[in-house]
């Protein structure tokens, strides 16, 4: 093949998202079917081994595009040479731990390897953020990489994204592939706010092809926001599968131009946009040209979805707040 090979880190890569998302890096989703990767998987110490069982079963499958892999527990070896890096791994909330302490945690885990990325990682290196709390997790490792560009960071808000598409296709009952123009604004988090109004359905308004507005404005939103709850009760287990796949379409939104008039829901760092403050790892609109992205920008909110956004942004700068010691004054 002519392509060489691109350095592709996944960390927490025998959890259940990591496994998820492997086979499809290799088999050519990610970056294109002729495009050959290099996965550089980090796990901690105690899930070494299942990672070995990991590469035994992509090595099993025979990718062509896959060229190498460097299974590690150690940052900097796994980031080595990267142009895009996946952050997956994450401590997940216990019962009875406080957010703070889900953000600190997080955030001696985010932080090193924000160091880490930025010692080791290809000058073109690109970062999705998919371990929750994400958008902060995002925000820490980004301070811990001042070098680094602050738009080469994004934190995965597509699964809100791909999850409120699929309601508003069911309740129209149309197929989810005419929703488009679907913005998830703020927070990965209970307080996100799913924006239908500014949606479309086969081009046309979803305040128009839905008569029940009662519904976009309640049942809508609260099943967008808790449908992460809603899975790990049904399942016993968090999103796996569907947060892969978000990650997948996450990366190829960045990497690909948007279809004109469109728009892809991802947290990036806000520049003031909509009012938001300076820094924050904030879900938007976001429009890509392949080579860079921009916010979309003159967007409408009645006075619900400002209040909402008021909220989601209220609580990043609490977030922000409970983990200022595990980032760089300055």
């Amino acid at each position: 093949m002519a392509e060489r090979p691109v350095h592709v880190a996944v960390t927490g890569a025998a959890g259940q998202i990591g496994y998820a998302i492997v086979f499809r890096i290799a088999s050519g989703q990610l970056l294109g079917p002729d495009q050959p990767v290099v996965l550089r998987m980090l796990e901690i110490e105690p899930a070494m081994k299942a990672l070995e069982g990991v590469a035994m079963e992509l090595e099993d499958c025979a990718f062509p595009l896959l060229h190498d892999m460097e299974l590690t527990s150690k940052a900097e070896e796994a980031f080595d040479g990267v142009s895009w890096a996946l952050l997956v791994g994450s401590v997940p909330r216990k019962a009875g731990m406080e957010r703070g302490d889900l953000l600190s945690v997080n955030g001696g885990i985010f932080g090193p390897q924000g160091k880490a990325i930025a010692a080791k990682a290809a000058h073109d290196v690109r970062i999705l953020v998919v371990g929750n709390p994400c958008n902060t997790n995002c925000l820490i490792a980004r301070l811990n990489a001042p070098d680094i560009p602050a738009e080469r960071w994004f934190a995965m808000t597509r699964l809100d994204e791909n999850r409120a598409k699929s309601q508003l296709a069911k309740k129209a009952k149309v197929p989810v592939s005419v929703v488009s123009n679907m913005a998830i604004w703020g927070n990965h988090s209970a307080t996100q706010y799913p924006d239908a109004r500014n949606a479309r359905i086969a081009g046309t308004p979803v305040y128009d092809v839905i008569s029940d507005h009662g519904w976009l404005k309640d049942k809508f939103i609260e099943t967008v926001q808790k449908r992460g709850a809603a899975v790990i009760e049904a399942r016993g287990l968090s999103s796996a599968g569907s947060a892969a796949n978000a990650a997948i379409d996450s990366i190829n939104s960045i990497r690909n131009a948007t279809a004109w008039g469109d728009w892809t829901s991802l947290a990036v760092v806000s520049h003031g946009e909509y009012g938001t403050p300076e820094g924050l790892q904030f879900g938007f609109p976001v429009r890509s040209t392949g080579k860079g992205w921009e916010v979309v920008e003159g967007i409408e909110h009645d006075d619900d979805a400002k209040e909402r956004i008021r909220k989601t942004t209220e609580e990043l700068l609490q977030e922000r707040d409970l983990v200022k010691e595990l980032v760089p004054a300055g």
